[in-house]
């Protein structure tokens, strides 16, 4: 399968065979994904894999800003929450910051690791679906993150049961310009 294959294939799911997900698959995916870039290589991304009753109590506890969320992560084998080691992408050894957007550069490093995983687990036959919405502390706590770590994604992942076809694009003319 080619990257343009991945590109063009990946569609996020949301039904979900039963089939268990192994943790040694987990662990090749995560080993492709930890090749996505960060800022001066930081590698700020970490993935913690939840299931079973942690998993039911972070679909029934933690969705309630958009309750379907939580349907969908009961339905899958696996929940994978991104987190990101916070204050270290996008700042110096100092602790200023590289650029004018401030902290904002950790969400960006998440955002590529976050879809290089979800390409990643494409080309295992896997599907998943990256959801922002969702009850952000109440996770945190369920999960026991340290304080020096934040949860920025969840990722649902499991065996599709559904082939959705892929939403319209806007046209090449739209999203691009030139200028001289």
């Amino acid at each position: 399968m080619t990257a343009k294959d991945c590109i063009l294939g990946r569609r996020s799911i949301r039904r979900f065979k039963p089939d268990p997900v192994s943790h040694e698959l987990l662990e090749q995916i995560v080993g492709t994904a930890s090749y996505a870039p960060s800022w001066k290589h930081t590698q700020i991304t970490r993935y913690i894999v939840v299931e079973g009753s942690l998993k039911e109590t972070i679909a029934r506890e933690g969705t309630s800003l958009y309750p379907p969320n939580g349907t969908i992560i009961s339905s899958a084998p696996v929940l994978i929450a991104v987190t990101m080691i916070k204050n270290r992408s996008g700042y110096e050894r100092d602790g200023s910051f590289s650029t004018p957007r401030g902290d904002g550069w950790q969400m960006f490093d998440a955002g590529i690791a976050s879809q290089t995983f979800c390409l990643a687990a494409y080309e295992q036959g896997l599907g998943s679906v990256i959801f922002g919405l969702f009850d952000q502390a109440a996770i945190e706590k369920l999960l026991g993150l340290p304080e020096d770590r934040e949860l920025v994604a969840l990722i649902p992942v499991g065996y599709p049961d559904e082939t959705p076809a892929a939403p319209k694009r806007k046209p090449v003319t739209e999203l691009l310009s030139y200028q001289t």
